[in-house]
């Protein structure tokens, strides 16, 4: 094939995922902004700290001090950084933290945070945002009375937790924190388009059909489908905005059915960004085995039970007679 023809071929691709990539990220924008708005609102008036108060009992479940409700829900709310940045200002205030005790809040962070605007990611690929809510925050418990009952019983992790890196502290202007939105917002575009375009060229050279070879009998054990395969990796490795937004584009397209949705999203949901923010609890002092195996196999387990409930929950189609076909 001759060089410039190659270009218009590399141009043209260039010009098709560019398009996409900004279509999925103008979705992402849909829904990020309203909600990145009303969460700003609720913390200039500082109405997390009353959203909180319902969590205060619940931290006794999992075996951690009430006052890290106000960092759980910050952290749900509003974003890990931020949940983390209430989380320090806690810790003075509070006996010293075992690893295992910072292992468990955590893993429950991990789960469940930034649940509104990821919610809705999940709602705009046709799932049910409170459902999906609902099976975050659950997991995210479940999870943690099965870790402090490890823990308790096995005595593992208990010697005392130490922080080495604290949050960098939230823009303190208005302009600051609107300026710094905007800059993740466009970062975000750029992910999503690097994202696309290594899908393309994975397909194009044939690693995406290797990979759903190896990772096809695991997912299928999940109930996730070969269409769902790559976008559900995506998603686990670096976050639900970047899968979730990907897979968007891909039932807009008509390439995932309705049940990969539900598996990988759920999935997703509850285990996803397993390198970036599962090194980010390292730092606070919490141990991998939580934040991250035992992260993925209860997501997997949860997941498989999950699937199993939809198949049967899920109305099948009545059988059609050949005469009736005739008719």
């Amino acid at each position: 094939m001759p060089p410039a023809e190659t270009l218009r071929i590399l141009a043209r691709a260039a010009r098709g995922t560019t398009k996409d990539a900004f279509h999925v990220w103008l979705t992402l924008v849909k829904v990020m902004v309203p909600i990145i708005l009303v969460v700003k609102v609720l913390t200039e008036l500082d109405l997390v700290r009353y959203l909180a108060l319902p969590l205060s009992p619940i931290m006794g479940l999992v075996g951690l001090p009430a006052d890290l409700g106000l960092s759980w829900a910050t952290s749900m709310l509003v974003n890990i950084y931020s949940g983390l940045f209430v989380y320090a200002g806690l810790l003075p205030g509070m006996e010293q933290l075992s690893v295992a005790q910072v292992t468990t809040f955590a893993t429950m962070t991990l789960i469940a945070h930034n649940v509104l605007v990821e919610g809705r990611i999940a709602q705009q690929c046709g799932l049910n945002m409170t459902t999906q809510i609902v099976l975050r925050f659950g997991g995210a418990l479940l999870c943690g009375m099965l870790m402090r009952a490890f823990f308790d019983a096995t005595g593992y992790l208990s010697e005392p937790a130490a922080m080495l890196w604290a949050p960098r502290e939230a823009p303190a202007t208005l302009i600051a924190w609107a300026v710094n939105e905007a800059r993740n917002l466009v970062s975000v575009f750029g992910i999503v388009l690097v994202l696309m375009g290594l899908m393309r060229v994975l397909d194009a050279v044939g690693i995406t059909r290797l990979l759903n070879a190896c990772l096809r009998p695991v997912l299928r054990l999940m109930g996730i489908g070969d269409n769902a395969a790559t976008i559900t990796i995506v998603g686990l490795s670096l976050g639900i905005a970047y899968g979730g937004g990907l897979i968007v584009h891909e039932v807009q397209g008509g390439k995932v059915p309705p049940r990969d949705v539900f598996s990988s999203l759920s999935l997703m949901g509850l285990s996803h960004a397993l390198i970036e923010d599962t090194l980010l609890m390292t730092l606070i002092g919490a141990h991998l085995g939580g934040t991250l195996w035992a992260r993925l196999i209860f997501s997997m387990v949860v997941v498989m039970l999950l699937i199993r409930l939809y198949d049967r929950l899920r109305p099948t189609p009545s059988p059609v007679t050949t005469a009736s076909m005739g008719a």
